[in-house]
């Protein structure tokens, strides 16, 4: 069967949707979304002026979106994020609780739950969706997270965005830089079988 041929039948799937379907995949695609979440998190660079550090967090939130889906990224990190609350050390540093950058996290929820749709709708086929899809995912989590940021600390929003916007703009391009080669290659390769 030629690449052609199978692209038109995977439409309306996520790379999680190529696994055989059960509860038990589920839960796990879940549990394993919020951990490899946390993980990521534990990857925190300080940034000089912001309490908000420079994370792997956000990228794999992203990821995780995309490939498990709408729903099941909502799922993931609505559970990194609840578990993180009730004390689980899987924030950035190894932290837990409502911190300052406890906005983001909201909105990681969201934009996972975003991209986890529109990558359904086949926006992880190819690098210029996918990028168009990561850009999606940041605006979401800065939408949310710099305001939270802005209230929780009592910054001016001027200088929320100039201490948690300006500064990660660099690293989320890189990230989205990565997601554009990592997820349309799995397609490729998923196509082929």
């Amino acid at each position: 069967m030629s690449t052609a041929a199978a692209t038109p039948a995977r439409t309306g799937q996520v790379l999680a949707d190529l696994l055989p379907a059960s509860r038990v995949r589920d839960a796990a695609l879940v549990l394993g979304g919020a951990a490899l979440t946390g993980l990521a998190a534990q990857i925190a660079l300080p940034v000089p002026g912001s309490p908000v550090p420079v994370t792997g967090q956000t990228f794999a939130a992203l990821l995780v979106g995309t490939a498990l889906g709408a729903g099941r990224g909502f799922l993931s990190l609505a559970l990194y994020a609840v578990a993180g609350l009730a004390g689980m050390p899987w924030f950035s540093d190894g932290t837990s609780g409502v911190a300052p950058s406890f906005g983001y996290i909201l909105g990681m929820i969201l934009a996972s739950t975003v991209v986890g749709a529109l990558a359904r709708r086949g926006a992880d086929r190819s690098m210029l969706r996918m990028a168009g899809t990561m850009l999606v995912g940041e605006a979401i989590i800065y939408a949310v997270g710099v305001p939270y940021l802005a209230l929780a600390t009592g910054m001016s929003a001027t200088a929320a965005i100039a201490a948690g916007l300006t500064p990660f703009l660099i690293g989320d391009a890189l990230k989205a830089a990565l997601a554009m080669g990592a997820l349309p290659t799995a397609w490729k390769f998923a196509d082929k079988r």
